[in-house]
């Protein structure tokens, strides 16, 4: 996708370092940075300098590409898998890389190694894009019967970053929606802001803008009384993890908005990758639920009348304040699940049609 009309991707590998876009620094700043080892790339993980599912994902395919730079050993190649899926909990897609690259890996003489981790990092990453178009073809559908149905503006509420800069190209969630501009189709996005790390408004919005997408950025609290107003004609969210139960962990505030359009009757889709998809665990409770540090709810960062990026404290010294990082929507107020294969109803049985 493009920045500033140049077309870039999220992670790609050169001169034996990984190049990624330091997603903390969006809206603001736009740095590229190097990672140089794979504790460079546990920590991108962890500050969420990458985030998004599919990118967590190639960024620990590519971790594992660095631990065989720095050290071409294979108990250092388990530990570092080991740490690589321990950086962040919730998305599936980190431990389904981390464990696809092991597979390739163990048992591989040292010689060759190195080639066949880069091919299979590299193949990771390719075949997200070709995914997250397809996911985009297969969503455009459901906009197109909206506009053919409503012959206006067809109106979107997303929630957090879903966009291209959490996965390597398109995005999920707002992969049918760049289809329908491109197409000519009239499309406005309602830009949950997400708080406390307002993923909505510094990077959905921002790549929106880069798009030329029509967008508004809307506190999260204000989804429900546009969706009373008839001001929303769909919404389309991403997933961290979706069980085969076809319930689905997201960013937190996720659930209530799925509330909010169950009860006025609006669609709510999710679209996902099948690398997000959880074929073990069965009961949403035993979903881990990531617990950041409480500082992202107490403290807020941007620019000062100077242009200087600033972070100041808006709690009150002695306050606690809890900071879950994810909820589960229930697969009965998800209207569909949209994939690289096709959509289907959120449930095992819909899954398993497209996913034999």
């Amino acid at each position: 996708m493009r920045i500033e009309g140049k077309e870039y991707r999220t992670i790609w590998f050169e001169n034996d370092i990984v190049k990624i876009i330091d997603q903390t620094k969006l809206p603001h700043q736009f740095i590229i940075k190097d990672l140089k080892t794979v504790k460079d790339t546990i920590n991108a993980i962890k500050m969420m300098e990458v985030r998004g599912a599919p990118l967590i994902g190639a960024t620990a395919a590519y971790g594992l590409v660095l631990s065989i730079l720095e050290n071409n050993d294979k108990s250092f190649l388990k530990k570092s898998a080991e740490n690589l899926i321990n950086s962040r909990p919730t998305a599936i897609n980190l431990k389904w890389s981390v464990d696809r690259m092991m597979k390739k890996l163990l048992g591989v003489n040292s010689d060759k190694i190195l080639d066949i981790a880069l091919k299979e990092a590299k193949e990771i990453c390719e075949e997200d894009i070709r995914f997250c178009k397809n996911i985009g073809l297969n969503g455009l559908k459901v906009i197109e019967e909206i506009y053919k149905k409503k012959n206006r503006t067809v109106n979107i509420l997303t929630h957090c970053n879903a966009g291209w800069l959490a996965t390597i190209n398109w995005g999920t969630a707002t992969s049918p929606i760049y289809h329908a501009h491109r197409k000519g189709i009239p499309v406005h996005v309602w830009v949950d802001e997400t708080r406390p790390r307002n993923q909505g408004a510094n990077l959905t919005s921002y790549e929106l803008n880069e798009e030329e997408v029509s967008n508004t950025i809307i506190a999260d609290n204000t989804g429900g009384i546009l969706m009373q107003r008839g001001e929303v004609d769909m919404c389309i969210v991403g997933t961290d993890r979706t069980l085969s139960t076809g319930d689905v962990a997201n960013k937190i505030g996720t659930y209530l908005k799925a509330l909010a359009a169950h009860d006025n009757d609006i669609p709510f889709y999710v679209a996902l990758p099948s690398s997000t998809i959880d074929w073990d665990i069965k009961d949403f409770k035993d979903i881990p639920i990531e617990e950041r540090n409480s500082e992202e709810l107490s403290h807020i960062e941007g620019l000062d009348e100077n242009e200087n990026i600033k972070k100041i404290r808006i709690y009150p010294k002695k306050s606690n304040s809890m900071n879950l990082a994810f909820d589960v929507t229930p697969a009965k107020y998800i209207s569909g699940l949209i994939t690289e294969k096709g959509i289907c109803e959120a449930s095992s049985n819909g899954l398993r049609k497209l996913f034999k």
